[in-house]
């Protein structure tokens, strides 16, 4: 696990890639809460946005997840804890004020950065 990019995923660049020629800027890799120890991918801190690429793999993607046979008991709790505190970072931050945008890593990043751009406008 310690060979797992944590940042700069092929994704995560694309998306980043994306947003920014459409003129977007935003922090990489930051806490979007002072004290809360989980970084998002990217921070929009005045639109009190925070977007997490999330792999298949690791998050429980409902399309590509799978359950690892060997040593099939530890990987469970791993990757049910992963989800359990995905969940509890989006409770967190909403509580804050914030808005959580989760996309996946097989996502096209195009309309993952719509997704984002429609979390960044404000309501009319």
């Amino acid at each position: 696990m310690s060979r797992q990019r944590r940042r700069d995923t092929a994704p995560e660049v694309a998306l980043r890639r994306e947003l920014h020629r459409r003129g977007a800027r935003f922090f990489v890799d930051r806490a979007p809460l002072p004290g809360l120890r989980r970084r998002a991918d990217l921070v929009f801190p005045r639109r009190r946005v925070a977007v997490y690429v999330d792999g298949c793999f690791w998050h429980r993607c409902p399309v590509h997840a799978t359950a690892p046979k060997n040593n099939a008991e530890w990987w469970s709790a791993k990757l049910t804890g992963n989800v359990a505190r995905d969940r509890d970072t989006d409770a967190r931050l909403a509580a804050a004020g914030w808005t959580v945008v989760r996309i996946w890593e097989h996502e096209d990043p195009v309309l993952a950065a719509d997704r984002v751009q429609n979390a960044l406008t404000p309501p009319s």
